[in-house]
């Protein structure tokens, strides 16, 4: 009659357990020493960045003098992130996407602002507005010959001025004059500046109403000017009954 193999005690067991969990964990460890000392490997060092996308503002030995002072690590310890953002702090680059290129280069691709408007801020500091209406950091004097309308108003006003912007061009286009300038007050009235030297003030109200009250203005001024045959000086739209307009030279009014 066969008999059962006699079992082993408890802490024979837990002897093996506790043995065959050190062994795993040291292998574990082994593996990932060697995993670490390979990601070391010069091999792994960055040789090359390819830059990609927008850099007519920027070229690429100014991108990478301003970027590559900042990245730290190789191809697999590069922060992405910290990357991206050392990118998207060159002046013009308003994002930058970092791919890792096996197995020692980055493809860096770009989008420039465009400029829009100039912004001119409380501090003093001109600005510059994109065409998504951000207002970024760049060197101004990249842009003095874009002709570019100026924009000043409180901080988080430059979308709202862009789109009203793009709204009343049009209208003073009626009378021969460029929108040169758009000032909203923190009251919330707006003021425009023609490129004739006119100052317009448009006064307050929505979107709606500033360019109906515009188009009511530049559809009767003419008749105004003619009569008198003078430059526009100045005009005041902020009348419920009217405006109030000053050719050079002479003074006058328009009543509905």
């Amino acid at each position: 009659m066969a008999t059962a193999a006699p079992s082993l005690p408890n802490d024979v067991r837990l002897m093996n357990a506790v043995a065959s969990v050190v062994f795993a964990l040291a292998a574990i460890a082994v593996v990932a020493a060697l995993l670490a000392s390979a990601m070391r490997a010069p091999m792994f060092t960055l040789r090359a960045i390819r830059i990609e996308g927008d850099t007519g503002r920027s070229s690429v030995a100014t991108i990478r003098a301003n970027a590559l002072p900042m990245l730290a690590g190789n191809f697999f310890t590069l922060d992405l992130r910290a990357a991206r953002i050392a990118f998207e702090s060159v002046p013009w680059v308003r994002r930058a996407v970092v791919r890792r290129v096996w197995p020692n280069r980055l493809a860096v691709t770009l989008e420039e602002h465009r400029a829009a408007a100039l912004w001119s801020g409380d501090d003093g500091n001109d600005r510059l507005v994109n065409v998504q209406g951000e207002v970024f950091e760049a060197n101004v004097g990249d842009v003095e010959d874009d002709k570019l309308p100026r924009f000043e108003g409180p901080a988080g006003s430059a979308a709202q001025m862009l789109a009203l912007h793009a709204r009343l061009a049009p209208l003073f286009g009626q009378i021969e004059a460029s929108l040169e300038g758009l000032t909203l007050t923190r009251r919330g009235s707006w003021r425009a500046a023609l490129d004739t030297g006119a100052v317009v003030e448009i006064g307050r109200g929505t979107d709606e109403e500033l360019a109906e009250r515009t188009g009511r203005f530049v559809r009767t001024l003419g008749q105004v000017s003619a009569r008198f045959e003078r430059p526009l000086e100045s005009a005041d739209l902020r009348h419920a009954d009217g405006y109030a307009v000053r050719l050079k030279g002479v003074r006058t009014g328009n009543k509905r």
